[in-house]
């Protein structure tokens, strides 16, 4: 098994928890102050993981030129707004429905990719993305049918920009990581992610500090659940930073649809909502694309 799929996996799973512990977080916080505190808690983890790779293994800072600086902060405006998108977009929708809208991030990343970094496609990887997006569409579906779902629904558009952001994200992260000129994949995923994290942590910070400084003792105050969003959110990139350094953006983030399995564990069991049979062939869907794309379209 190539390595970028078990990192894939786990990233997934890190992300869904991730946005599990954000919803809750909603209770206490607003989506801005929810939303920081991914990037705010994470930046001083990140930070320590690259001190502890370079004095602990004795790495050199990689050189980092100036298309890796733009290429990181690109992704990291990109990912602010998808995630202040999609925690918004959990006060409209059950967990599940909420995450799912935003799913497709996966031919929005491929087209990214193609555009940007000239990533490969083969037919069958994209024939295996277009299979898990409509297990996506199925679960992303309201009760009341594909009538009540158009396009022209807010919750539906909100979701598909937060896709678009996401997978801009992800490729600008890509560029970011192989722009580097030296360093294993762990390093150059530590550096990404460091740079990255400490700027999106600058900018929440000062944003609450001008809008909302009572958000922002808040958030401050809230630092025990904060802190968990914060070290799963690290966790997370430094796993999806890692893969994408090893295979492109959109089969990354397609076989990362794995995580519609565990959004619709968390939503049964952690939030008490009950899938429809729909959604659970959904889910099928998605996994066979996910096995497709492993065997067939990588």
């Amino acid at each position: 098994m190539e390595l970028w799929i078990p990192i894939t996996i786990a990233a997934a799973f890190c992300q869904n928890l991730r946005s599990a512990l954000q919803k809750r977080l909603r209770a206490t916080l607003s989506v801005e102050g929810a939303t920081g505190a991914r990037f705010v808690y994470a930046a001083p983890l990140a930070l320590a993981l690259l001190a502890a790779l370079i004095w602990g293994r004795g790495d050199a800072i990689p050189v980092a030129p100036g298309r890796f600086h733009a290429y990181s902060a690109i992704g990291g405006l990109s990912q602010i707004g998808a995630t202040w998108l999609l925690i918004h977009l959990f006060s409209m929708r059950n967990f599940a429905v909420a995450t799912g809208l935003t799913k497709t991030e996966t031919v929005q990343t491929a087209l990214i990719g193609v555009v940007l970094l000239g990533d490969p496609m083969s037919l069958a990887g994209a024939a295996a993305i277009l299979v898990s997006l409509v297990g996506v569409a199925l679960i992303s579906l309201p009760a009341g049918g594909v009538a009540q779902a158009g396009v022209s629904g807010k919750s539906a558009l909100i979701g598909i920009a937060s896709g678009g952001l996401f997978g801009l994200s992800a490729v600008a992260y890509r560029g970011a990581a192989l722009s580097l000129e030296s360093g294993d994949v762990i390093l150059r995923a530590a550096t990404t992610l460091a740079e990255v994290t400490l700027f999106q942590a600058v900018l929440v910070v000062a944003f609450l500090m001008w809008r909302d400084r009572a958000q922002a003792r808040a958030l401050a105050g809230a630092w025990r659940a904060s802190s968990w969003v914060g070290l799963v959110g690290m966790l997370g990139s430094l796993g999806w930073f890692a893969a994408f350094t090893l295979q492109s953006a959109a089969h990354v983030r397609a076989l990362g649809q794995v995580e519609v399995i565990f959004m619709v564990a968390a939503s049964v069991i952690m939030f008490r909502e009950r899938p429809t049979r729909r959604e659970i062939f959904g889910v099928a869907l998605v996994a066979l694309g996910i096995v497709g794309l492993v065997l067939w379209g990588a």
